[in-house]
């Protein structure tokens, strides 16, 4: 599954560039993550980067989007044209 920035967001601008597949951006309000460019760092990296810098926890998994590793791997493969 993906994961979601929650209104706890203090727009610390840490995520953002942690982000290897772009998913992070600007919101209205607080920073949003894409789902569908969100493949929990699966690919690049063993622990979602964002939630690593996170300094208030807010950014936890999406219930909203649940895919499986091997679908987040999948993603991953067509995010960076390896599929």
């Amino acid at each position: 599954m993906s994961l979601i920035i929650t209104d706890d967001c203090i727009n610390c601008d840490v995520c953002e560039p942690e982000c290897p597949n772009g998913a992070i951006s600007q919101g209205e309000e607080i920073y949003e993550i894409d789902p569908n460019l969100c493949t929990e760092c699966v690919g690049h990296y063993d622990e979602p980067q964002c939630q690593q810098v996170c300094p208030v926890d807010c950014i936890p998994l999406d219930v909203n989007n649940v895919e499986s590793r091997d679908e987040l791997m999948q993603k991953y493969l067509i995010i960076t044209g390896k599929a």
